[in-house]
């Protein structure tokens, strides 16, 4: 298994740590797919690399914020 499955195992069972330190692994993976996706956009976009992923995280966390609403609601 790789490293981010063995920390999500463990983040499943509480740990904290592993939760804490699945995050900077997913973030650079992200940022490599980011990158790679930046690098097929025209020249001059007035997002990087960086920015694409922060936003798209944004955007993630509120999608799921909104599911757990209508969730509590029907």
């Amino acid at each position: 298994m790789s490293d981010v499955t063995h920390l999500l195992e463990a983040a499943k069972r509480g740990d904290h740590q592993a939760a804490a330190d699945l995050l900077p692994l997913v973030y650079d993976e992200l940022r490599k797919l980011a990158a790679a996706k930046m690098a097929a956009e025209a020249p001059g976009h007035t997002l990087d690399a960086t920015t694409l992923v922060h936003e798209a995280y944004l955007r993630l966390v509120g999608a799921a914020a909104e599911a757990m609403q209508q969730v509590l609601v029907f």
